[in-house]
Formats: structure tokens, C-alpha cells, sequence
């Protein structure tokens, strides 16, 4: 089964050259970024990787879709956090990635926070391009209203 979307509202487009080591600029030039590869994978560490991306950009589409379950759950979660880990390592000869999703919810209980995160999950465009293919977890744990940013 795929996720077309029924119409194409935006589309991002990215230039980039050098691969893991290179460089990386957004058709609008909002993003411009130096890439290099972590030191844990033998490089200098000092730019930013594609794991990070992946991790940021999921982290952003994660919560825009717990925001839309919560609100229909009746639930306020726009002082939510997401924390995202990706993961990166060998799968043969080659690589592959896993993501760790954790979602702390205001003024709900432990068993909502997950309930909401297992249904953001559903509905997040992220989640479902990597369904059946990058293995990913999703915590959901709710926390006093004191506890988030």
C-alpha cells in the first residue's frame, strides 16, 4: 500500500553535493549546511550529519500529528515535547537506520500519553514512510505541566 497524498500542497526541494562530507543548501536558501559524518563513525563531527536531519525533521512532523489526535482526543498538547533518536550502523555491506521516539504530554496520565503517541503514529507522514522498513519505537509518557519548556 502507498501514502500518495490526494494533492500535492508543497514541495521542498534540496541541493546537495559531497554526500555525508559536502554540503547542503534548500531551493530558498533557508537551509545552508556544512555535513560532515559524526566522529563515533570516523568523521571530524563538526558540521552537521543526516541522521540529525531525519531526526529534527521527524521530531517536527511527530509532534504536528500529535497535536492533530490530541485536539480530536480533547487533549492540549502544544507544550508537548518530542525527543527523536536515530540510530546509524551497519546492515551488511551496507547501513541502516532506527528511530526512537519519546513524547512527554502535559495533563495526561502515562497509559493517554501512549495511547495519543500510538495514534500520532499512525497519522504522521514520517511514520508512515518508514513502516515496514526502519524499525521505530514511540513512547508516550505524561507529565505535570511544571515538567515541559
Amino acid at each position: 500500500m502507498t501514502n500518495t497524498p490526494e494533492k500535492i500542497v508543497y514541495t521542498a526541494r534540496a541541493h546537495v553535493t559531497g554526500g555525508r562530507a559536502g554540503h547542503a543548501v534548500s531551493e530558498d536558501g533557508v537551509l545552508d549546511l556544512q555535513l560532515t559524518a559524526p566522529k563515533e563513525t570516523g568523521g571530524p563531527g563538526t558540521g552537521t550529519n543526516p541522521e540529525q536531519l531525519f531526526a529534527v525533521g521527524y521530531g517536527a512532523c511527530f509532534q504536528g500529528a500529535l497535536g492533530l489526535v490530541a485536539k480530536k482526543a480533547g487533549v492540549d498538547a502544544s507544550r508537548s515535547v518530542v525527543e527523536v533518536a536515530v540510530g546509524f550502523g551497519p546492515e551488511g555491506e551496507s547501513f541502516a537506520i532506527t528511530a526512537d521516539i519519546v513524547a512527554r504530554i502535559p495533563g495526561v496520565d502515562d497509559a493517554q500519553a501512549q495511547e495519543l503517541v500510538e495514534a500520532a503514529h499512525q497519522v504522521c507522514p514520517y511514520s508512515k514512510a518508514t513502516r515496514g522498513n526502519v524499525p521505530v519505537t514511540v513512547t508516550g509518557l505524561g507529565v505535570a505541566a511544571s515538567e515541559v519548556a
